[in-house]
């Protein structure tokens, strides 16, 4: 092949001979690199390298848009994003578009929800040509890159995971909010430029004495190529992305990838000129250098046609914008910190020096107003009538021309060291003008050091941390994120109001009357006083149903809360809705209103293979509490009762119990009967538990709570389950087929025993003592303690008696058995009896005198003598004469019962009635005290 690039090729080729000791697989890799660059430059459809975010690239495109007036703009970007790139100009960058979606088919289940984002900031290529293209009349912009289903297609043919690509290796920050705006969506950018191959980076790393790949390239590439021709940056972009190509290693499912966007995207190409008639030499390709360089059949407009694209299956893509910042971008694409920052103030530096007007749309939110002219720049007529000549060789110059080197500007280094000791002391820095005088000078020592004349943002920021940083950070941000926030700070976008799906713009609409802007980043402080306005009851359920959807902190409520039949009368929110408004913006793809989301998600947990029989209790709540819905309420609790009849385990049976209790408390106030799925509900529990109740008493992996949960559902429940056809031999047979040995299920037993009778209080506490007596046993009577502490939940009513076992042990233990045992018991009771810890203080408080004095006089109640149940005497004698005169006199009632039984009988005499107080005559003493009283007075 002969052409302009001849002379270069000749070159390398004796470099290749010097260097490797005769022509040969160097040669044919430095050939080769020429061969891509002649390949793409001879291309009629002008191909345009970029890098992802890249000050360079971006001047270069702005450039290249005045000067050539391209008809058609083709980007790298997902196809089927195109429709939300008008409402990037309703947003403040930087933000990323979104695709999204949680219905999925034809993947794994695992991967759910599915997403991807492409990040767009103001200082980079592809925003150049998206705001020229939609704001320049008969400008057409077509997405030719693989739509975000076939991002995923081709995840699962490689075998990966989604996301397992991006890049690793650099200073990604841990702590800041901001890095998570993207979540775990995977990152699609145009033009990632980085070396695939770990050993050719390392050796540019050292050799550039440099840190990490931001700094090199900033160093080697963005500096060199700023003020450069188009010609020459075209080339040595694909020189670059041609070197890191033949480079990389032969990863054959990322190399597939690779080619097979690049098959897709030609061929994209051909079918919209094929379509449209467009003239190739009328038209733009902007990608990243990377694929620019690509030797695949289907290359250019005259390649093959031979790749078939697979239809997209069958989940249901979502679109919409999201806000990002520039810590989200380097986090998740493997950028050093603060490197985007950099090259954000980089791109305000070219565009002030180059003087190129840059792109911007219409109206975009965040960006100055700039005065723009009605009429556009023509084109030179000898551009538009002659032929294109051939692409002359820049390279050869670039690659022999010593680097320039910037003269050392040193009002600019000198305002950032006195800026840098400025807000180290606002960080809680002892930093002082020596400080800053010291930061001066190691910039120029650290630049030196590296053969740099000027000290980059990367010496500047080295230097600083060296002077000025000390063993601890006094604040909330050390040096290096101070030059950071210094160079330009952490940009966070925003998307508008007009860009914002339809549930997101109808929540800000419903929370108007609040007067917040709830747009605004931060926590905002809302009080709503339900009581004085009544409209409010509206923003306050919206409240809620966002504090149960978004995630924590986006509504934390500080005064109020909502509980079945239960609502507040004043409210205090802390709101951040526009902090987690990306969360927000992800609910409008599941719905059109909150309520809507919300009755989704809690159908989808209610319905989830795994779902238990509490969190479908929980979601029966929630639709009772937030939506107030009884069809959904009475859908989701007939779920409920099909989950609990397959369960085979008692895990979950506290939160049921709970649950059930307070949906009985709410349902018995609220309803004039209670509803069929909750009586099925009780009915069906009872059997169940029953059931499950001797597996559990001696199952090892049911716990004491979890049994006495189940027993509190049978004794709470009993009343309601025995009237609805319940018969309670099922549980008199379950606790006697019940056999425990651990200590604790053994006290359970015993007072499930007593609360039915079969063991009477005398014999429970005969076996106490028995247990205390017992040297063997002593150490294990805590855990008989925690077994009776735990049966507080189905037996209340032992409450005295558990006070007076541990009264009992105090007692009767001698001190060199009571002390080793009082850690354990205090951890038994504090590990297992937090709940019923109020229960049994209360009780204490009854017993135990309430004065220190009274202590010594005083004696147990259960050690006072019994007395035997007094019979109360009659009040008169005879067969009628017992105190009933009433129904003497008065006869009808009880002959009409006599008749409906059928017995015989007559009346007898009534006695004579007792005269006086009888009461009072056999108690005395209220009587004389009250005369007293009065003879006093």
């Amino acid at each position: 092949m002969s052409g302009a690039f001849d002379a270069l090729r000749g070159q390398l080729h004796e470099a290749a001979t010097a260097f490797a000791d005769g022509p040969g697989a160097l040669e044919g890799i430095l050939r080769g690199i020429v061969d891509d660059v002649e390949r793409a430059v001879r291309e009629p459809l002008e191909i345009f390298p970029v890098c992802h975010h890249s000050p360079a690239s971006a001047i270069a495109m702005a450039r290249r848009l005045r000067e050539k007036q391209p008809k058609v703009v083709y980007l790298e970007l997902c196809e089927d994003m195109a429709p939300l790139l008008t409402e990037l100009r309703n947003c403040r960058l930087p933000v990323a578009v979104q695709s999204f979606a949680t219905e999925i088919e034809g993947f794994p289940a695992d991967w759910s929800p599915l997403s991807v984002v492409a990040p767009v900031t103001e200082a980079s290529a592809e925003y150049q040509a998206i705001a020229y293209a939609l704001d320049t009349p008969g400008v057409e912009l077509v997405l030719v890159d693989r739509s975000s289903d076939h991002v995923f297609q081709w995840e699962t043919d490689t075998g990966a995971e989604p996301g397992a690509d991006a890049e690793a290796g650099a200073d990604v920050p841990e702590t800041q909010e901001q890095a998570a705006l993207h979540g775990d969506a995977v990152g699609v950018e145009i033009g990632d430029l980085r070396p695939r191959f770990a050993e050719l980076e390392e050796h540019l790393l050292r050799h550039g004495r440099v840190r990490h790949w931001s700094e090199w390239w900033h160093q080697y590439v963005e500096l060199p190529l700023g003020d450069s021709d188009h010609d020459t940056y075209r080339q040595v972009m694909l020189l670059i992305g041609s070197l890191f190509r033949r480079l990389a290693p032969g990863d054959p499912g990322k190399v597939r990838v690779d080619e097979d966007r690049e098959r897709y995207m030609w061929t994209r190409m051909r079918e919209h000129l094929a379509a449209t008639g467009a003239d190739p030499a009328d038209c733009l390709y902007v990608c990243g250098a990377f694929h620019a360089a690509s030797r695949v059949a289907e290359f250019g407009v005259h390649g093959s046609d031979g790749f078939v694209i697979s239809p997209p299956s069958g989940t249901r893509w979502r679109h919409g914008l999201i806000p990002s910042s520039h810590a989200a971008i380097e986090a998740q694409f493997g950028l050093a910190a603060g490197s985007v920052s950099i090259a954000a103030a980089e791109w305000a530096k070219n565009v002030k020096r180059t003087g190129v007007r840059p792109y911007r749309l219409d109206g975009q939110a965040g960006t100055k107003k700039t005065t723009r002219k009605t009429t556009q720049p023509k084109k030179a007529p000898s551009a538009a009538l002659e032929p294109a000549a051939p692409p002359a060789d820049r390279l050869t110059g670039f690659l022999r021309r010593p680097p320039l080197l910037d003269a050392l500007d040193e009002a600019e280094l000198l305002g950032w060291s006195v800026e840098i000791v400025r807000a180290a002391r606002r960080g809680g820095y002892l930093a002082s003008t020596a400080d800053a005088i010291a930061v001066f000078e190691t910039s120029i020592l650290l630049a030196g050091m590296r053969d740099r004349a000027k000290p980059t943002p990367y010496d500047f920021q080295d230097a600083a941390v060296t002077c000025i940083e000390k063993d601890a950070v006094p604040g909330r941000r050390d040096v290096g994120r101070l030059v950071e926030i210094m160079m330009g700070g952490d940009r966070l976008g925003q998307v508008g109001y007009d860009a914002l799906p339809p549930l997101a713009r109808d929540v800000h609409d419903r929370l108007a009357p609040l007067n917040l802007r709830l747009q605004q980043r931060g926590v905002q402080r809302a009080l709503l006083d339900i009581a004085a306005q009544p409209d409010l009851a509206h923003c306050s359920d919206l409240l809620w149903m966002l504090r149960r959807l978004l995630p924590q902190g986006a509504a934390r409520p500080i005064m109020g809360e909502r509980r079945l039949g239960e609502r507040s009368l004043q409210e205090s929110w802390d709101l951040a809705l526009g902090t987690h408004q990306r969360a927000l913006i992800e609910l409008g793809y599941e719905g059109v209103s909150i309520e809507q989301v919300l009755e989704q998600r809690l159908r989808r947990a209610a319905y989830a293979p795994q779902a238990t029989a509490a969190q479908v209790l929980e979601a029966v709540e929630d639709a009772t509490l937030h939506l107030r819905s009884r069809r959904l309420a009475d859908e989701l609790g007939t779920r409920a009762l099909e989950v609990l009849a397959h369960e085979r385990s008692v895990d979950g049976a506290p939160e049921v119990l709970r649950r059930v209790r307070r949906l009985l408390a709410y349902y018995r106030t609220a309803e004039p009967v209670l509803p069929l799925w909750i009586e099925s509900f009780v009915k069906t529990g009872y059997a169940h538990y029953c059931t499950l109740l001797p597996t559990a008493f001696t199952d090892e992996d049911a716990t004491v709570r979890q049994v006495a949960a189940m027993l509190g559902f049978l004794f709470g429940m009993e009343s309601l389950a025995l009237s609805l056809g319940c018969d309670r031999a099922q549980l008199e047979l379950a606790l006697a087929q019940s056999h425990p040995t651990e200590p604790a299920r053994t006290a359970l037993l015993w007072a499930a025993q007593t609360h039915l009778g079969t063991l009477p209080r005398p014999q429970l506490r005969a076996r106490c003592d028995e247990l205390l007596g017992n040297p063997l046993v002593v150490p294990s009577y805590p855990r008989y303690l925690s077994g009776f502490v735990h049966a507080l939940e189905p037996v209340p009513g032992l409450a005295d008696f558990v006070v007076e076992a541990v009264s009992n042990a105090f007692a009767r233990l001698p001190d060199r058995v009571l002390l080793p045992w009082l850690p354990t018991l205090i951890g038994t009771l504090r590990a297992g009896g937090a709940e019923q810890a109020p229960l049994l203080i209360r009780e204490a408080g009854r017993v135990f005198p309430a004065r220190l004095p009274e202590l010594d006089a005083w004696v147990p109640p259960w050690r006072l003598p019994q007395e035997p149940p007094s019979v109360r005497p009659r009040v008169g004698e005879g067969a009628g004469g017992d105190g009933v005169p009433l129904l003497a006199a008065h006869p009808a009632t009880c002959d009409a019962l006599v008749d409906l039984l059928g017995y015989e009988g007559e009346w007898g005499t009534v006695g004579p009635a007792p005269s006086g107080a009888v009461l009072l005559g056999r108690h005395p003493a209220a009587a004389a005290a009250l005369e007293a009283l009065l003879a006093v007075t």
